[in-house]
């Protein structure tokens, strides 16, 4: 398989999880592509004061990698600042949110994937 950056999937999520503005959502892989593992993997831009709003993961686990620009993920009530090439997990049960928390746009992998040892 081989899907181009110009064919991707983009759109914009308004007020995504209650979160501010409308970050743009660029799917990299379709869910049905997937082979069940996971139900997202996408590059979000979110520009100055856009953010995700803080939401809980039941049955999976999702992964912020940083690609450009400066964050603030909240996860079970803690603050942490992203930068380029830092990673956040939110795991199975948990609660995060994310910020753009910077004067440029953030860009960051996100990657929601099933916890099958919780399944099990």
């Amino acid at each position: 398989m081989f899907i181009r950056k110009d064919d991707q999937e983009a759109v914009y999520k308004p007020h995504l999880q209650n979160g501010e503005g409308a970050p743009l959502c660029r799917t990299i892989l379709p869910k049905e592509e997937a082979a069940g593992s996971g139900r997202l993997f996408a590059v979000f831009t979110l520009q100055p004061g856009e953010s995700i709003g803080y939401h809980t993961h039941e049955g999976e686990f999702e992964i912020y990698y940083v690609i450009r620009g400066t964050g603030t993920v909240t996860e079970n009530g803690e603050v942490y600042e992203l930068r380029p090439g830092d990673m956040a997990q939110c795991k199975n049960g948990s609660s995060h949110g994310i910020r753009n928390a910077g004067n440029e746009e953030l860009e960051f992998l996100a990657v929601i994937l099933y916890d099958r040892e919780k399944a099990e």
